[in-house]
Parts: C-alpha cells; sequence; structure tokens
C-alpha cells in the first residue's frame, strides 16, 4: 500500500514547511471567517415602555390614552442599567417624605388620588411604575423577584434632588403586591424607614387561594413556555367596563390568587375592574388601564408573569419574620437591649399599619390579621378596616389616607 507524502501534497519536502504552510492556510481561513461574519445584533435587555416604541412613532394624541405621562405632577424617566423608571415627585421640599409602591397590574397612577391626598396633609411624595408597568421599561433577562425590586426602590430613592435617605428617613406604603415589597425592603434597610404602612399587602396569602389553572400555568410546567406568555396574555387582559363606584366584593385582576368566582388573576370582578382610576379621570377605569398595558407594553406579560412565580406574594414569607425581629427590637426599653450600640434606627414605634377592607376578594380580611398577628405579633401591628374591595386606595384615597396620617401622628 503506497503511504501518501503530506509534504508533498502541501508542495514542501520538510516537515517544517509543513506546518507552516498549514499554519497560513489557518490564519487565512480565520481571517476570511472574521471578514465575513455577520455582525451579531446585541438585544437590548430591556423592553422599553410605550412612551418610547409606541407613542412616539404612531403620533397617538397622548392626552386620549388611559394612562396619559402627564397623568401624575412631577414627572420624570431615571435611566437606569435596568431601563428607564418613570418617577413622579411632588409636594412641599419640607415636608416629611412619603415613598408609594402599586400593585402587580395597575401602574402607579393607581395611588395618584391618595398621593394627592397626602401632599394635601403636608407631605413630600413620590410614585413610580415598577418595572414593566406603565411607563417604566421591563428588564428581560432577569428575575422578577425582591432583589429585582428592592434594587429598584433604591435607584428611585437616588434619583430624587432631595436627600431621601438622611437620618430622618421616610414614609413607606405598600399596596397589594407593593406590600409585600415594602416589606421585603425593610427588612434589609430598616434604619431607612420612617413608618411602614401597608394596605391590603400580599405576603400573607394563604397558598390554598392558588386555583387550579393558576397552578397550570404559572407553576406546573405541564405547558411548554413559548405557550405560556401569549395563554397568560388572553387570560389576564380585562374587557372594558364603564366606571361604576366600587363597593361590592371583587376579585382583583392579577393582584393575587384569591379564588371566590374563578382563579384571580382572571377575574377582576366587577368593584375593582369597573372602579374609576382616579377623581379626575372618572371616565377610566382600572380595566382599561390594564388593558391598555397588556396591548402596549411589550413587556408587561412577561413582567407579571415572573413576578407571580418569584415575588413574596404567598405565605409564608421570610421577610415577615425578620420584621418582626427588628421591631421587637424597636420597642424594647433601652436598658433591655443588648447593647449600647444596637441599632434601631427606623420604624420608631416598632408598629406597623395594616389597612384592610372588609370585602376584599384577594387579601383576606379575617385570615390576613390572624396571620399577621401570628407572624410578627399583636404589638408590632395595627389595623384599620374599611368598607369596599380590593380597589379601597384607588376609589376610597381620602380615608385611607386619614388612615394613614392617624397612624403617623397618635402618640
Amino acid at each position: 500500500m503506497n503511504r501518501i507524502n503530506p509534504g508533498l501534497v502541501f508542495g514542501a519536502r520538510q516537515p517544517a514547511a509543513l506546518v507552516s504552510g498549514c499554519l497560513i492556510v489557518a490564519a487565512v481561513c480565520m481571517s476570511a471567517r472574521i471578514l465575513l461574519r455577520r455582525p451579531k445584533s446585541h438585544k437590548t435587555p430591556y423592553d422599553k415602555s410605550p412612551a418610547k416604541t409606541v407613542y412616539p412613532l404612531h403620533g397617538v394624541d397622548v392626552k386620549d390614552l388611559p394612562y396619559p405621562p402627564d397623568a401624575l405632577p412631577g414627572g420624570r424617566d431615571v435611566a437606569t442599567p435596568y431601563g428607564s423608571i418613570r418617577v413622579y415627585e411632588w409636594g412641599p421640599p419640607e415636608g416629611e417624605r412619603m415613598l408609594f409602591v402599586h400593585g402587580i397590574s395597575t401602574p402607579v397612577v393607581a395611588l395618584g388620588d391618595l398621593g394627592h391626598e397626602m401632599v394635601a396633609r403636608g407631605y413630600r411624595v413620590m410614585l413610580f411604575d415598577l418595572f414593566g408597568r406603565g411607563y417604566s421599561d421591563a428588564p428581560n433577562d432577569l428575575t422578577y423577584d425582591s432583589r429585582l425590586y428592592i434594587t429598584q426602590l433604591l435607584l428611585v430613592l437616588a434619583s430624587s434632588q432631595i436627600p431621601w435617605t438622611d437620618a430622618s428617613g421616610f414614609h413607606l406604603v405598600g399596596y397589594s403586591l407593593g406590600g409585600g415589597l415594602t416589606v421585603a425592603f425593610t427588612r434589609y434597610f430598616p434604619h431607612l424607614v420612617r413608618s411602614l404602612c401597608l394596605i391590603a399587602p400580599c405576603g400573607l396569602i394563604r397558598p390554598h387561594h392558588v386555583g387550579w389553572q393558576s397552578w397550570l400555568y404559572y407553576n406546573s410546567g405541564l405547558i411548554p413556555e413559548f405557550l405560556v406568555k401569549p395563554l397568560v396574555r388572553r387570560r389576564i387582559r380585562p374587557n372594558a367596563k364603564p366606571a361604576q363606584s366600587a363597593s361590592a366584593p371583587d376579585i382583583l385582576a392579577a393582584e393575587g390568587e384569591r379564588v371566590v368566582d374563578g382563579d384571580g388573576d382572571a377575574n377582576g370582578g366587577a368593584g375593582f375592574d369597573g372602579a374609576a382610576i382616579s377623581r379626575t379621570r372618572p371616565h377610566v377605569t382600572v380595566s382599561s388601564v390594564v388593558a391598555w398595558q397588556v396591548d402596549r407594553h411589550p413587556g408587561f406579560v412577561m413582567a407579571f408573569l415572573s413576578t407571580i412565580r418569584n415575588a413574596p406574594i404567598y405565605a409564608p414569607q421570610e421577610d415577615w419574620k425578620v420584621l418582626s425581629k427588628i421591631l421587637e427590637a424597636r420597642r424594647r426599653p433601652s436598658g433591655a437591649r443588648a447593647s449600647a450600640t444596637e441599632v434601631v434606627a427606623g420604624l420608631k414605634k416598632g408598629k406597623i399599619l395594616i389597612v384592610l377592607a372588609r370585602d376584599d376578594g384577594v387579601i383576606v380580611m379575617d385570615e390576613t390579621i390572624q396571620d399577621a398577628h401570628a407572624v410578627i405579633g399583636h404589638d408590632a401591628v395595627e389595623f384599620v378596616v374599611h368598607e369596599g374591595g380590593h380597589e379601597l386606595p384607588i376609589t376610597s384615597s381620602a380615608s385611607v389616607a386619614a388612615s394613614i396620617e392617624g397612624f403617623l401622628t397618635s402618640g
């Protein structure tokens, strides 16, 4: 059998020449590959809000939108590595500062009336759209858990020209999902939080309230992931309803999984869905704002889905257990503290406020009172109960504001 001489094949007679020839060919091939390679498309790590993707391109009259960009005073867009955040800040600069965190499906415009109520009482307020809601961008390569949302709160606080993290601290108000998020924030930064007020908060929802359809879509793993998003989009998009007063028992679309007449994320109920989003826009309903996000915000469904799966919504939550110890340390007499240097800044009362609605179909009043007492203790919480459903801070902002101020000014 004849042997093939590799050197003759490459036109070289010496092994050294053979190696050199191979290197030259490899270098030429590599250079050609680099020159001919198509440049990779670098996907932006966040989905842009409607303010950047829809309205500048189509010339939409923003005044006719369910949630116009100037719906609240003092608006600004804060550029961050996670995308832009829409922030609103107004009120007397010298007033005590109060930060609001909204729920999972409604952008912060839903808390606008409550913000105005607190400004009228002398507070400086700051509200913002959570990532993937309203006019905030939606990070598309991160999990929507407490870590992401706590980071967003810190970014929002740092964006103000007024110092929000000085020794005096700020009041923190969380609604629904925002309640669970503010508890998580307070767990790690209690020295910054002057007081904590929770309105129909998530974090203590009992797991047995999760319906079978919610389990199937979000946690079962039985549906391929590429099908989950369109199914959830269809599921959580409410039908527009005429504005009405909200007094009947309701189920909040996408705020929780409380099962009354079906799965909570798919059925908003007349009280919540038909509630007017604000006194200044009585013709705009909560359902129309949520539907607008589903239709117009490229990252909303993704953000909602990841939040349902990863955010602090259901009990048990370790954050509440840690909060119990933090509050206990602040109620402890100075002589009974472990050391003279024990840090007890913030939450000076050693007590939080929880505002509940009697007919809330998402945050069940009796269960929340029982579970909060069990987790953080009777001495650590004050409850105020109002008539209405989960839409309470939207439609009864004056009553909720009075409850908050009463808690803050009491001895």
